[in-house]
C-alpha cells in the first residue's frame, strides 16, 4: 500500500511539473510524462487530473490576468482531445475558477467560455458537460444581482441558448408561466407637496405653455403602477371586474402620453446613425427597475427610453390577449367587444412610438417585426415544441436533376393530382395518396362485401360442432359418460354460445329444472338430432328422423319430453285463464316469513305503523314501495309487509336479527318490543 500511494503522490508532481511547463509551451511536455508512464495505466489519467487541480491551487495564490487563465483551459482541453485528462475536467476547473473569483474577474473570463462554444457543443464534450456547463451557470446568475449586473445575466442566458439545441426543453417556458413574483411596489398614501415652492413651481410650469398637460396627481400615479399587475400576470384581464379596471387604468396612462410631448427633444439636432451606434457602445447601459416615488413620475414621462418601455408592455400584453395559447382555458378569451377596444388602443400606442423621438417610425417596425417573430414561437410551442431542422441548400435540392443531366436521361413529366385522380376513376379505383393506402383500399372497395365475405366466417353451424356428441348418444357407440364430450366445460361453454345464437330451443320455456349442463346438453343434442339432418362420411345428408336404427329409444324418449312440456304449457295457460278473474294478489296474501312468529311481526308493525316508508327506504325496498302503497290500505298492513320483505330477503331472518337490524336502523322501540317477545 505505501508504494503504491507513493507512487500515485510521484506522478501527481510530475503532472503538475508538466503543466507548468506546459504553460509556456504546448502539451508536450504533459505527454511525454503520460506515455512514460505504462505500468500504472489505470492510474495516470487520475494523477493528471489531480496535476491540474493542484496547479490551479498555485495559480489562485496570487492575481492572475485573464490570458492566462485562458491558457491554462485550453491545455487541459487539449488533454482531453488527446484522452489523456477526463473530458469533464475543464469544466470542473471553470466552476472552481468562478467560485474564487470576483464578479468582475468573472466576467472577463466568462468571454472564453462563450467563444469556446463550439468546443462545449463536441460530441466529446457535450453529453459529458452540459449538466456540469448548466450547474455552474446556475451558480453564476445566483451571485448576480438582476438590477446591477444585467449585461452579464444576460450574456449567461444567451450562452445557454447557444449551448443547448432547441430540443432541449429545460429552458423552455413549456406551460406559459408568468413571473408573478415580480412584484411592483409603490405608495399607497396620497402624499401631496403643499410647500410654497411646488405651487410656485406649478404656476411657472402652467404660465410656460404646459397648461394642456394632464395634473401628475396621486390617482394617475396609482394607476400607472398599478398596471404592472396586469404585466406581470396577464390571466388577471380575463376577470370581469379586472377588465374594467385594466381598461380604465389603460385609458388614463395613454391619455397621459398623448399630452405629455416630448417636444424639447424633438427640436434637437439629428444625430446619424453611425453617432448614434458610437455612443452606444462606448456608453454602458444599465437597466434596473424604474423609481416608483410619486414626485419622480412628471420626470420619468419625459424620459424616452421610460415612455418606449412602458408602451412595448402594453404591446406585449395585446398579443398575449389575442393570440391562441396551448394552455389557456375555455373561459380565457375575449369577447368582440372586449377585441374591438384592443385593436385600437394597440393601433393608439403604435401611434405613440412613432411620435416618440429618436427615429420613432423605425422604432416601431422594429416592435412590430419583433412580436411578429414572436406568433412564429408561440405556434411553435403550441405544436409541441418540434426539434427544428435546417432547411435542405439549393445544391442538394438540385443534386437529382443534375444527375439526369449528366447522365443524359430525359426528365419524366409529373403528372398532375387530377389527372391521376381521373385514371383511377375510370379504373373504378381510388386513389388514397400514399402507395400502401391506395392498394389496401382497393383490395376490396366496398367494406360491407368485405365484411360478408365467405372466409370471415369463422363460426361453426350446429351439425358440425355437436357431429361426435350425437355420435357418443348412440347406445351403439358405446362411449362411457366419463368421456363424452358433454362433459367437458370447454365444449359446454361454446356449445351454449353457439345455441343461443343459431337455436331456438335454447330459449324456450320450460318447467323443468336443470340441475347439470351435460344434462341440459344432452336433453337439446336429442332436439337437434330430431330436427336436423346429419351429414354422413359419404357426405350424403341422413333425413332426421331416420339418425339410426339403434337411436329410436332416443327419438320417442325426446317426443315424449316434448309431449310432457306441451302439457305443461297448457296446464300453466289454464291456471292463468282461471286466476285472470281473480282478484290479483296482494302482499297481504303471502305467508308469514319463516323463523319470526307472526305476533312478533304484529307487534312491530303496530309500533312502527305511519314510518314504514321510511323503515322502506333504510332496509333498501325503496323500488317496491309505490307498489307498497298502492297494494295495501293502512299503514299497520303496510308496516307489517315490510317486515315480512326483510325476513324473506335476509339469510338470518331471526327475530334476534331483526331486534339488531330494527336498532340499527334507528327504532330502538320496534327493536325492544321484538326482545320482548322473544
Amino acid at each position: 500500500m505505501m508504494k503504491t500511494a507513493k507512487t500515485y503522490d510521484a506522478m501527481r508532481n510530475d503532472f503538475m511539473e508538466a503543466v507548468r511547463i506546459s504553460m509556456k509551451s504546448d502539451v508536450g511536455p504533459i505527454q511525454k510524462v503520460y506515455d512514460s508512464l505504462q505500468e500504472l495505466d489505470g492510474d495516470k489519467r487520475t494523477a493528471l487530473d489531480q496535476g491540474f487541480r493542484d496547479y490551479l491551487l498555485l495559480l489562485l495564490g496570487k492575481p492572475q490576468e485573464t490570458q492566462v487563465w485562458e491558457r491554462f483551459l485550453s491545455l487541459c482541453v487539449e488533454a482531453c482531445r488527446r484522452e489523456m485528462a477526463t473530458v469533464t475536467m475543464p469544466v470542473v476547473l471553470l466552476g472552481d475558477i468562478f467560485d474564487c473569483l470576483t464578479l468582475d474577474r468573472c466576467e472577463q473570463l466568462f468571454t472564453f467560455v462563450e467563444n469556446g462554444v463550439s468546443i462545449w457543443k463536441e460530441e466529446l464534450f457535450f453529453t459529458a458537460c452540459k449538466n456540469n456547463l448548466l450547474r455552474m451557470c446556475n451558480d453564476l446568475l445566483r451571485r448576480l444581482s438582476r438590477s446591477q449586473n444585467t449585461v452579464f445575466c444576460g450574456r449567461i442566458l444567451l450562452f445557454l441558448a447557444k449551448f443547448f439545441p432547441f430540443s432541449e426543453r429545460s429552458g423552455l417556458n413549456i406551460v406559459s408561466e408568468f413571473n408573478i413574483d415580480n412584484i411592483t411596489e409603490f405608495s399607497n398614501d396620497e402624499a401631496v407637496d403643499t410647500t410654497k415652492e411646488a405651487v410656485e413651481k406649478m404656476d411657472e410650469s402652467m404660465d410656460e405653455g404646459n397648461a394642456d398637460k394632464i395634473r401628475i396627481d396621486y390617482s394617475l400615479y396609482s394607476k400607472f403602477w398599478a398596471l404592472q399587475n396586469f404585466f406581470r400576470n396577464p390571466l388577471l384581464v380575463y376577470n370581469k371586474v379586472q377588465w374594467k379596471i385594466f381598461t380604465n387604468h389603460t385609458d388614463s396612462v395613454t391619455s397621459a402620453f398623448k399630452s405629455w410631448k416630448l417636444e424639447g427633444v424633438q427640436n434637437k439636432k439629428l444625430v446619424t446613425a453611425e453617432q448614434m451606434v458610437t455612443e452606444t457602445m462606448d456608453r454602458e447601459h444599465y437597466f434596473a427597475k424604474f423609481l416608483t416615488n410619486q414626485k419622480l413620475l412628471e420626470l420619468q414621462l419625459s424620459d424616452i427610453n421610460f415612455r418606449r418601455y412602458v408602451l412595448v408592455q402594453f404591446l406585449i400584453l395585446f398579443q398575449y390577449l389575442n393570440a391562441t395559447v396551448k394552455f389557456k382555458n375555455e373561459n380565457q378569451e375575449l369577447r368582440p367587444n372586449e377585441s374591438e377596444w384592443v385593436k385600437d388602443t394597440t393601433d393608439q400606442v403604435y401611434s405613440l412610438l412613432r411620435e416618440t423621438p429618436p427615429d420613432g417610425e423605425t422604432f416601431a417596425k422594429t416592435v412590430q417585426h419583433v412580436l411578429k417573430r414572436e406568433e412564429s414561437w408561440n405556434n411553435w410551442k403550441n405544436e409541441g415544441c418540434p426539434e427544428l431542422h435546417k432547411p435542405a441548400t439549393p445544391a442538394e435540392e438540385a443534386t437529382e436533376d443534375d444527375k439526369r443531366q449528366n447522365s443524359k436521361i430525359p426528365k419524366r413529366p409529373k403528372k398532375r393530382i387530377g389527372t391521376i385522380i381521373k385514371e383511377a376513376q375510370a379504373q373504378k379505383k381510388f386513389m388514397m395518396g400514399n402507395p400502401e393506402l391506395t392498394r389496401l383500399w382497393n383490395y376490396m372497395p366496398d367494406n360491407l362485401e368485405a365484411c360478408r365475405a365467405p372466409e370471415r366466417n369463422f363460426l361453426m353451424s350446429l351439425e358440425d360442432y355437436f357431429k361426435d356428441a350425437i355420435e357418443q348418444l348412440d347406445p351403439a357407440a358405446m362411449v362411457e359418460d366419463q368421456y363424452k364430450v358433454v362433459n367437458d366445460g370447454n365444449f359446454g361453454w361454446r356449445a351454449l354460445r353457439l345455441l343461443a345464437l343459431q337455436s331456438s330451443h335454447f330459449f324456450t320455456h320450460s318447467n323443468n329444472p336443470i340441475n347439470k349442463l351435460p344434462e341440459y346438453l344432452e336433453a337439446m343434442i336429442k332436439k337437434i338430432a330430431k330436427e336436423r339432418p346429419i351429414m354422413l362420411p359419404s357426405g350424403e345428408k341422413q333425413e332426421p328422423l331416420d339418425v339410426a336404427e339403434s337411436n329410436t329409444v332416443l327419438v320417442n324418449e325426446t317426443e315424449a319430453m316434448a309431449e310432457e312440456e306441451d302439457e305443461l304449457l297448457k296446464s300453466d295457460e289454464k291456471r292463468d285463464e282461471m286466476g285472470s278473474e281473480e282478484q290479483p294478489e296482494t302482499p297481504e296474501a303471502s305467508q308469514n316469513a319463516p323463523g319470526i312468529a307472526a305476533h312478533i311481526m304484529d307487534a312491530v308493525a303496530k309500533n312502527i305503523d305511519a314510518q314504514w316508508r321510511e323503515l322502506a327506504e333504510k332496509m333498501g325496498f325503496t323500488d317496491t314501495i309505490q307498489y307498497i302503497e298502492g297494494s295495501l290500505q293502512s299503514d299497520l298492513e303496510r308496516a307489517r309487509y315490510v317486515v315480512q320483505l326483510w325476513a324473506e330477503d335476509d339469510l338470518d331472518n331471526s327475530a334476534e336479527q331483526l331486534a339488531k337490524s330494527l336498532e340499527a336502523h334507528g327504532f330502538p322501540k320496534a327493536a325492544a318490543v321484538v326482545k320482548q317477545s322473544l
